[in-house]
């Protein structure tokens, strides 16, 4: 899991990034809200931790943006200085998932991570499908069709093609691709990603007359471009 961390307190947030690393979350870290949204037009995540007071702009803002840009398909946790019952109020209505006051412990810190990820991460139903333009992937029975052709791929192809349709147009790191698929978070250098990325390219036909492309991002990792009809 991937954790983009907003707080405009260095120290603050180096005692954050160190508690998440070590329980094996990979952290990006921000000062200011406007870098984070810089970042996240590019770089995926899968779960924000957003102060509220910043001197940019305030969390509830970048909050905002978020959902307005994925809808509830990410997590926010909102940990911040304020305590009241009215903030917590005000930030769950705005979209928050959950909502911590500071200080908080390791532990806690932790455990409603947990919690969260259990809570929101529901499993899907024998008939759910995710479509995008002329593919449909049918998720329990790992299927995938291409205008309504069934292709056959591997359980790995499936996840990697899968992964990166739901990240379509945003650059997805290599490390978060292996941990992801593979649960490995050292060896990025293999070539098994990008064996992987061959088979797939090949195999589900990504090319402009199918509206979907894999994008190379040297040092970086792989996007999948949604392009206009040829």
């Amino acid at each position: 899991m991937t954790i983009a961390l907003l707080d405009d307190d260095r120290e603050f947030l180096a005692i954050l990034e160190s508690w998440l690393q070590q329980s094996d979350y990979a952290c990006t870290c921000f000062t200011s809200g406007g870098d984070l949204i810089r970042a996240a037009r590019h770089q995926s995540f899968d779960l924000f931790i957003l102060d509220w007071n910043l001197p940019d702009r305030s969390g509830l803002s970048v909050l905002e943006w978020i959902r307005n840009q994925w809808g509830d398909g990410v997590r926010v946790l909102l940990l911040t200085s304020r305590s009241g019952d009215d903030d917590m109020v005000v930030a769950l209505n705005a979209g928050a998932d959950d909502f911590i006051s500071k200080p908080v412990s390791e532990k806690v810190l932790l455990a409603r991570l947990q919690a969260l990820t259990r809570r929101t991460s529901p499993t899907p139903s024998e008939d759910a499908v995710e479509t995008y333009g002329a593919y449909s992937f049918t998720i329990v029975q790992r299927r995938v069709l291409l205008n309504g052709v069934p292709i056959e791929l591997t359980l790995k192809e499936f996840q990697l093609a899968l992964m990166l349709f739901r990240n379509r147009n945003m650059a997805v790191a290599r490390s978060h691709l292996m941990e992801a698929i593979w649960g490995v978070t050292l060896g990025v250098e293999s070539r098994t990603l990008d064996i992987h990325i061959s088979k797939i390219r090949r195999k589900l036909q990504l090319r402009p007359e199918n509206r979907f492309v894999i994008q190379p991002i040297y040092g970086y990792g792989y996007r999948l471009e949604e392009v206009g009809e040829t």
